[in-house]
């Protein structure tokens, strides 16, 4: 009876242990707050400042130089300013921009206007871009925050800068009355869509190759992984990728049931 007696207060003392050392022995991850979107004094900008921000957005929040980098993973932009009007007068152009700065806001919102050769989207013939659309998805534009990359790429590639600043919001009508919540998304096909994930990811039909081949992901990682992976994706980094890559808002932009629908579709992807 004693030895019995020794061994549970033993045992208990291990548990008390491990429990101790494991809330407050080891370091807790708190994952980064998503990125605020900064508030804008547009009526006190001066078109330096507003490039300027463009700059900042290009190479943050909109995640331009993931793809528009030495790796050829997109075209170069260093010379936009100076192809756009060739490429306004392409054959193979099917938008309806007449200027550079048309062009330019066409190809960050409808980027299938115009592909340029050897970087469509696999099996289209260069007639459909892999680009998602920047107002969407997890990059989000605003109408500002896209007028001022066009400013910036007029500017960086020696163009003339045509955007003018916009004027601040007017209040919507109706402002402080309750928005109608958007109805959450039916199927994981349309979920992977509104956020281009196949602009990064192998999934589905789609074949980016800027993220991990997801393909068969619930082979090789269970449902906590892939939320983690979405509301997180700089804690756990795949072998070959670098963090940064993948927007971290799409906790924000989800449904708890859209997020959990596209966690069990990728779950189930194993053959």
């Amino acid at each position: 009876m004693m030895n019995f007696i020794k061994v549970a207060v033993f045992s208990l003392l291990v548990i008390a242990g491990f429990w101790g050392f494991s809330n407050f022995g080891i370091p807790q991850i708190k994952p980064e707050p998503p990125p605020v979107e900064a508030k804008l004094d547009l009526g006190a900008m001066t078109m330096d400042q507003f490039v300027a921000l463009g700059g900042k957005i290009y190479n943050g929040k909109g995640t331009c130089t993931l793809c528009h980098n030495a790796m050829g993973r997109a075209p170069m932009l260093d010379k936009v300013a100076a192809v756009a009007a060739e490429r306004l007068k392409d054959a193979r152009y099917k938008g309806a921009g007449k200027s550079v700065e048309e062009y330019l806001q066409e190809s960050l919102v409808k980027p299938s206007a115009f592909v340029v050769a050897g970087f469509g989207k696999s099996g289209t013939n260069d007639t459909e871009s892999p680009m998602p659309d920047v107002t969407g998805g997890g990059i989000g534009l605003n109408e500002s925050e896209l007028k001022a990359v066009i400013a910036y790429l007029q500017d960086s590639s020696g163009g003339e800068v045509t955007v003018e600043i916009p004027k601040m919001d007017a209040p919507a009508e109706g402002a402080g009355a309750a928005k109608t919540e958007e109805a959450a998304l039916k199927t994981p096909e349309a979920i992977v869509a509104k956020h281009a994930c196949g602009a990064c990811h192998v999934i589905g039909d789609q074949a980016g190759t800027i993220g991990p081949n997801l393909a068969k992901i619930g082979a090789t990682r269970n449902k906590e992984y892939l939320r983690q992976a979405i509301l997180d994706p700089d804690a756990v980094v795949a072998k070959g990728f670098a963090a940064g890559m993948m927007p971290k808002t799409y906790g924000e932009q989800m449904k708890a049931v859209e997020l959990e629908m596209l966690v069990n579709y990728l779950a189930g992807m194993k053959k």
